[in-house]
């Protein structure tokens, strides 16, 4: 009986943590999205780098190729709204992933909480502001059902599609190695590299 109290106290503190940052998120100004989805982003990259300070000798052996999709590697002048849709989509599973997580030790519940209220507000937001853009540009969500009009929009499904599937092979992979340490560091530093690929999709341009 008190095991279960203590999990329903830490899903009640969770939730009133997240409850906190909610009419923040509601305040901000979806013209100013890849702004604060990218601070929100270097700050889950710092929790998500303090939670070991070098990568383990000893796991190198077990080091897998996820094979994160080809399409999204190779973007070059991607739509605003497809890198958003991506993101959202990584950001929904890094959250799944880092929730079936069972905690080792108070330092390390603590990393995983707060990554998982910062990825809480990404998604919130990205929910948010990608609602109202399709509610805006009614128009534009036409074009982007006519493959022949608008090639982005096969590119964005099929990148969705490529991602549940990449995210997919990283469950499994903590399934099967019975989410050992070993394997929650390799799969720490794969989310890392996720969330590198979309700070430099969304750089602003460089000054000349």
């Amino acid at each position: 009986m008190s095991a279960k109290a203590g999990v329903i106290q830490k899903c009640l503190w969770l939730v009133c943590l997240v409850g906190l940052f909610i009419p923040h998120i509601l305040s901000l100004d979806c013209n100013s999205l890849d702004f604060h989805l990218r601070r929100l982003t270097w700050q889950n990259l710092r929790f998500l780098n303090s939670m070991s300070n070098s990568f383990p000798v000893e796991c190198l052996r077990e080091s897998k190729a996820f094979e994160l999709p080809k399409e999204i590697l190779s973007y070059t002048q991607p739509l605003k709204r497809d890198i958003r849709e991506t993101f959202y989509e990584i950001s929904k599973q890094a959250f799944n992933i880092f929730s079936r997580y069972a905690f080792q030790s108070i330092w390390e519940e603590k990393h995983l909480r707060q990554i998982q209220i910062g990825l809480d507000q990404q998604l919130q937001y990205l929910e948010q502001c990608l609602t109202e853009e399709e509610k805006e540009n009614e128009d534009m969500k036409q074009m982007e059902k006519d493959e022949g009009k608008h090639p982005g929009a096969m590119v964005s499904q099929l990148s969705n599609l490529n991602l549940k599937r990449y995210f997919r092979r990283i469950g499994i992979f903590l399934k099967d190695k019975k989410f050992s340490h070993c394997a929650r560091e390799i799969v720490r530093l794969e989310i890392i590299r996720c969330f590198y690929y979309f700070l430099r999709f969304t750089a602003p341009p460089r000054r000349k």
